[in-house]
């Protein structure tokens, strides 16, 4: 199976077969013994008898490394791997926590029992406090109140992000240690 000089490379996955731009590969048969460095052309030709591909799998190498696989399977099996990497990875949230400045001491429990669940469960808190009329006026018991929540979560998360103003809220990030 002879490709015309001017086909394209695989639009994705590693050379095999033709597509092996290099004149000499390090050839490694089916059962993983090293044959050593060879010509492309002869290597595919090996590969053949055996009924597998030579597929390279460390272009980078001088020589470039090969291998005699079936490259469907092969394809296969690192699209699998792929997958499975995706699927194990954990996603950092950020969750949001609103209060105002005059919150109640049991609303700020529950609020704090909140953010608590939050950083042990892996994600990122941002406290949102909102000032709403004449408590704009009175900046420092919103910095107080987030004080009071930076110490209060010290020993399980950092502050990411220092208390701000931003227009009428403060904002604060936490993100667990």
């Amino acid at each position: 199976m002879r490709r015309p000089l001017n086909a394209p490379p695989p639009p994705n996955g590693p050379r095999f077969n033709e597509f092996i731009t290099s004149q000499k590969v390090r050839v490694i048969d089916e059962e993983g013994e090293n044959l050593g460095v060879m010509y492309t052309r002869e290597a595919i030709e090996r590969a053949a008898e055996v009924g597998l591909d030579l597929v390279e799998v460390s272009p980078n190498a001088d020589p470039p490394v090969a291998k005699f696989l079936d490259i469907g399977k092969f394809k296969y099996e690192t699209q699998k791997k792929a997958n499975l990497a995706r699927k194990s990875q954990k996603t950092q949230e950020i969750k949001e926590i609103k209060m105002r400045p005059n919150i109640d001491d049991h609303d700020y429990d529950t609020k704090m029992k909140k953010v608590h669940d939050f950083i042990e469960e892996g994600d990122k808190v941002k406290v949102t406090l909102r000032f709403r009329g004449r408590e704009l006026a009175h900046g420092q018991l919103g910095m107080q109140l987030l004080h009071r929540v930076q110490d209060q979560v010290a020993e399980i998360a950092k502050v990411e992000q220092h208390p701000r103003m931003e227009g009428r809220q403060m904002l604060m990030v936490l993100a667990p240690k």
